[in-house]
């Protein structure tokens, strides 16, 4: 089985930063993708950025320029980076990882609220 945990979520002043932490475990092949997706109460989950095991990364186009997602040495670690926080980036943020082990696994941590004060 594979888990998830996220810590760093809370509550900052527009114009701040906070750092998401994101450590998978488990029977995860070495060639993933692991990602941050967010959710605002009434609104679907979004892409927030994406980030490969050769380190390729992709941004939903919200947080360009302002959050930098990163691997970290510990195997299946991964970090956000939110600068320059805005009132509509309040939402849980999700990590997620997916990988192919004789099928496509996909898998969800139970999310950090992240709160945004204007």
């Amino acid at each position: 089985q594979v888990q998830l945990v996220e810590s760093g979520g809370g509550l900052v002043q527009a114009g701040g930063s906070l750092r998401l932490s994101c450590e998978a475990s488990g029977s995860i092949s070495d060639r993933n993708t692991m990602g941050w997706y967010r959710q605002a109460p009434g609104d679907q989950r979004e892409l927030v950025a994406t980030i490969s095991s050769s380190g390729v990364t992709n941004y939903g186009d919200p947080v360009k320029g302002r959050f930098t997602i990163s691997r970290g040495d510990a195997k299946n670690t991964m970090y956000l980076q939110m600068n320059s926080l805005k009132p509509e980036d309040t939402a849980v943020y999700y990590c997620n990882i997916k990988f192919h082990l004789l099928r496509w696994r996909d898998y969800w941590g139970r999310g950090t609220q992240v709160t945004v004060s204007s």
